[in-house]
């Protein structure tokens, strides 16, 4: 049986609270590049190129700080190891032509991972052409914000303050939504557990791999005695 409707618009539904936050998103961080003094061009070639929103966000506060590229490269592939654990995950579901899969790896975030291990492709279609769909209008949804926003800060003036929360909140929103998913407290309690242990143990610098490593270890511990896949 073949979907009733083009896969783009199941896609489009799937994913569309996640492009609703990431106009926005992409929209601030635009702004707030432009507030650096650089052309808008070089704000859509980093969403193009590097595509990650914490790290494009940190990014613009350490070029704010003079920070040099090689520093900023180390803290984005730092905070982005995190998208390997992602990844491990969707080994054996992303069996595809390479260059598909190349886009998938490429296209993957925090919310599009949510998005496609919340929701089901749709009857009859390949689950990785739906999830390719699903990533590649998150990251024209990110591009066309970013280009929006620097524009418009290189041609207004705005004031950014607080606009970095914005990423902060997109990922709260989408924490509710697993929670609702999933329906079982024990994961999300002990990930708590774990980011509040090594926050204090290790500081904020050092607390977002050292608590997804022992949130992943933990639950592989108890994932077979939980019957949890």
């Amino acid at each position: 049986m073949r979907p009733s409707r083009p896969l783009f618009f199941h896609a489009l539904k799937a994913t569309l609270p996640v492009i609703v936050g990431y106009v926005p998103l992409g929209f601030a961080f635009g702004l707030l590049f432009a507030e650096l003094g650089h052309h808008w061009a070089w704000a859509m070639a980093m969403s193009l190129a590097v595509y990650a929103g914490a790290a494009q966000f940190l990014a613009v506060g350490l070029l704010a700080a003079g920070a040099g590229l090689v520093d900023i490269g180390i803290a984005t592939l730092i905070l982005n190891a995190r998208h390997a654990f992602f990844g491990v995950s969707l080994l054996e579901r992303w069996r595809t032509h390479p260059i598909k899969k190349a886009f998938l790896i490429f296209w993957l975030t925090d919310e599009t991972y949510a998005v496609i291990t919340s929701l089901k492709a749709p009857e009859g279609t390949r689950e990785t052409d739906f999830h390719l769909w699903v990533a590649g209008l998150n990251y024209a949804a990110w591009n066309t914000g970013t280009v929006a926003g620097a524009i418009t800060g290189q041609a207004l003036a705005f004031d950014t303050t607080g606009m970095d929360f914005a990423l902060t909140a997109l990922f709260a929103v989408l924490l509710v939504e697993q929670i609702r998913e999933v329906r079982q407290p024990f994961p999300f309690l002990l990930a708590l557990a774990a980011g509040l242990a090594t926050l204090a143990l290790f500081g904020a610098e050092h607390m977002l791999l050292i608590s997804i490593g022992l949130s992943l270890y933990l639950l592989m511990l108890t994932g077979r005695r939980r019957a949890w896949r």
